[in-house]
């Protein structure tokens, strides 16, 4: 997740006045997409399985490390 400006291959969102642009590829691969925000940030939920994840700690997609 990253601040950007959309493209014409993006898809976008508006949601609780925030705005959420998604590469339209990805967001055919991702879907469904969550994203909710928590005490120490945002937590992104997609249909994308990233595997084991990270064996330190236990989170998934990219190692923590």
């Amino acid at each position: 997740m990253a601040l950007d400006e959309p493209a014409n291959t993006d898809t976008e969102f508006e949601v609780d006045g925030f705005k959420f642009i998604v590469n339209s590829d990805f967001l055919e691969k991702a879907k469904p997409i969550k994203v909710d925000f928590h005490q120490y940030g945002f937590k992104l939920d997609c249909g994308i399985d990233f595997g084991a994840g990270c064996t330190s700690c236990g989170t998934k997609g990219s190692c923590c490390a």
